[in-house]
């Protein structure tokens, strides 16, 4: 983990992303640069949390596309709201 938080900056803003990480792919011989937004999922409505999670997740994918596009964006969600959602 190389940023915790990872930060965003965009349109005179200061976002951030929970974690920001680069790791060396031994087999490639290069650089992979990801950051994970982490969500806990606790609210009473699961549909409430994926919302806010899915529009959090777009906003930081798409300044990404535009200012770090070598880096991958993912998000992490509970096992138990995974099942329950999917």
């Amino acid at each position: 983990m190389t940023r915790d938080p990872y930060p965003l900056a965009w349109a005179k803003r200061n976002l951030s992303i929970d974690l920001g990480v680069e790791q060396l792919l031994a087999a490639e011989n290069n650089d992979r640069k990801i950051a994970v937004e982490v969500k806990s999922f606790i609210r009473e409505s699961r549909i409430a949390d994926l919302e806010q999670a899915l529009g959090q997740y777009t906003l930081y994918y798409d300044i990404l596309k535009r200012t770090e596009s070598e880096r991958k964006l993912y998000i992490a969600i509970p096992v138990n709201a995974f099942t329950e959602l999917f």
